[in-house]
């Protein structure tokens, strides 16, 4: 479908890959990585057709659409929403619009005259044609893909210069989606959607019918999305079979080849070079000599690249807040007329570390600002614990920063004890390298000052941490060392994030925010999801999630007790379902194992199948085992 053939591109001096031969085939499903600054995104635009090849070629299948979503920097203007999206259909509408004047033109023209035939030939040909485009879905297929990006129907008849930079390139994204163009190209396409709506994204691109090549930060969304990694690194691009996940496995062991295989030929260099030096002036050994300089001319030099050292920087530790750290009681906010949310109640305890979850404008950010205090309670009571600190960062960080100071010299001031190749690995990790540590704070962009505003919190946190979107305009590094460092800290979190990957491993705890209430999930997101899923279903799971009710309320419930013969059935049934789990998870844990040992198609759709049923199985246990345990916890 599309092919680069020794394929080079530099950016200034600096040479970003060199010798790239890629065929792109029609059902490509291709992750692009590589560290910041190694030309991802411009291989993406060569891709597209929007950047040129220094040298090489690049050839396009006749016919070929491609179509690419940049990081930022659109805008639009004078259509609705709705609008602006339908106008990727108007050569349908121009058929439309065409059958329509030819229905009104038929009536006047004489049924048997050779002009009518004509007429009604070029009608069944243009109906043909709108069908198969599904010209008669078109409006749907925009209703549709708007409401799965997040885009609520009262917006869809808003102008587009009324909204942000961040929502009109979920508005490009929509366009792109409804091109359906044989080569999708995506860069960052996470950056401006929450949660829900890259859910909804990952679905729809499992089932894409065309080709996609993206760049993401996000790893579950890499996992989830495709089945192949090139990677750019070493000014080359390799490619590895497989999701992200099975890419970082296959890259170590790519690693430790390629520094066995640098040995090896250094070992022969080193022979070669001692022969050359040894025997170079004696006559009898002259062709012996020729032979080896020639074999060393030869010697295509193997290079084993700088990798970039993962940091492992100890934060220091808070002064212990008191077991409960916060408190609401019966807390409601509204601003005005509009409602965000009523009746809240939940205790937040020490060392929790709690998502908040919802769709963009529920009232995450609301909820942060009224625990950081920056807020206030339109009724309710809100309660801080003993020695409870807390810390707020915004998504907006930034603005509280002293705009003449160089970054060096003002971390510095809040982590004295560190050495400045500490602050410098740091600061290395958040992506300011080399010289840029010595930058004024001031001319800096939004996004680097708040990564810096970030690095600068964990050097000095208090006990009680409040974080909403962290993790924008963080790369996989400095994602992984904020993960780190929240997973070490002994504190409480609470934080809002859109990386599936981030929640899913640092949440002990998910708050749901929306539909004016919030509602408390025990886990990761991941439990979170698969609770959500079960009650979507019509299970009902005992203290899966709870619209918090005053303390009261769950109190005088526990009052209601079971029979002890009763409550010794429902331990024993408790107990069976904990050892079918048990194997349950042994079973889908080998299935798993045996997929990605691939022998056959056949054997890959049998346990693909069984593997299948197993989950399903695990999910009815689970919900079972869930009500159950809730009823004993409930009565006992």
């Amino acid at each position: 479908m599309i092919q680069l053939s020794s394929a080079g591109k530099r950016f200034g001096p600096k040479l970003l890959f060199d010798n790239l031969d890629w065929m792109i085939g029609a059902k490509e499903r291709v992750g692009l990585v590589g560290a910041n600054g190694t030309g991802k995104s411009t291989l993406l635009k060569v891709l597209g057709g929007l950047e040129s090849l220094d040298y090489g070629q690049l050839m396009v299948m006749k016919g070929l659409t491609a179509g690419y979503l940049p990081q930022d920097g659109l805008t639009l203007s004078g259509r609705t929403v709705f609008n602006e999206c339908m106008s990727v259909f108007d050569s349908v509408r121009d058929i439309e619009r065409e059958m329509e004047e030819i229905t009104h033109r038929m009536p006047e023209l004489d049924p048997k005259s050779f002009e009518y035939a004509q007429v009604a030939d070029r009608f069944h040909h243009l109906d043909s044609e709108f069908r198969a485009r599904d010209g008669y879905t078109i409006e749907a297929q925009v209703g549709t893909v708007l409401s799965g990006l997040g885009f609520p129907k009262e917006d869809w008849y808003r102008k587009t210069e009324e909204f942000s930079g961040g929502w009109l390139m979920r508005i490009a994204l929509v366009k792109l989606l409804l091109e359906k163009p044989n080569l999708l190209l995506l860069d960052e396409p996470t950056n401006h959607l929450d949660l829900e709506a890259r859910n909804w994204l990952e679905q729809y691109l499992q089932s894409y019918p065309n080709a996609f090549v993206l760049i993401s930060h996000d790893r579950y969304f890499l996992d989830v999305t495709i089945n192949r990694i090139a990677e750019i690194w070493n000014k080359s691009v390799t490619f590895y079979p497989g999701n992200y996940e099975k890419y970082l496995q296959q890259k170590v062991e790519r690693l430790a080849q390629l520094v066995a295989a640098h040995s090896n030929q250094r070992d022969r260099i080193e022979r070669l070079e001692a022969f050359i030096s040894r025997f170079r002036y004696q006559a009898t050994k002259a062709k012996q000599v020729q032979s080896r300089i020639k074999e060393l001319d030869k010697i295509e030099r193997i290079e084993i690249p700088r990798e970039e050292k993962t940091i492992h920087f100890t934060f220091p530790q808070p002064k212990p807040s008191g077991r409960i750290v916060a408190e609401f009681q019966n807390v409601s906010k509204s601003y005005g007329a509009k409602h965000v949310f009523g009746g809240v109640n939940f205790i937040l305890e020490r060392g929790e570390r709690v998502a908040l979850v919802g769709i963009n404008g529920a009232g995450k950010s609301t909820l942060i600002k009224l625990l950081a205090g920056a807020e206030p309670l339109t009724s309710g009571e809100y309660k801080l614990g003993h020695n409870a600190e807390p810390d707020y960062f915004a998504q907006d960080q930034y603005k509280e920063l002293d705009g003449t100071a160089r970054m060096i010299d003002d971390i510095r001031t809040v982590a004295a004890r560190s050495t400045e190749t500490e602050l410098r690995s740091l600061l290395g990790c958040f992506l300011f390298s080399e010289d840029d540590v010595f930058k004024q704070i001031g001319v800096l962009s939004g996004g680097e000052r708040n990564r810096y505003a970030l690095a600068r919190m964990l050097l000095r946190p208090s006990n009680f941490l409040l974080l909403d979107e962290p993790t924008n305009h963080l790369d996989m590094r400095a994602k992984d060392v904020l993960l780190e460092s929240l997973q070490e800290f002994n504190g409480t979190v609470v934080f809002v994030s859109h990386d599936r990957y981030f929640i899913d491993k640092l949440a002990t705890k998910v708050f749901e925010i929306g539909g004016g209430e919030v509602r408390v999930y025990p886990g990761n997101y991941e439990e979170y999801k698969w609770r959500k899923e079960a009650e979507a279903s019509g299970i009902y799971l005992a203290a899966t999630a709870e619209r918090a009710q005053p303390v009261e309320t769950r109190a005088a419930a526990k009052q209601k007790r079971l029979n002890p013969m009763k409550m010794k059935h429902l331990q024993d049934r408790a107990t069976e379902l904990e050892q079918r789990i048990a194997s349950l998870e042994h079973e889908i844990s080998q299935g798993e194992l045996a997929l990605s040992d691939y022998r056959s198609p056949e054997d890959s759709l049998r346990t693909a199948n069984l593997l299948e049923q197993r989950r399903a199985e695990m999910t009815k246990v689970m919900a079972e085992w869930e009500q159950i345990s809730g009823q004993i916890e409930a009565k006992a």
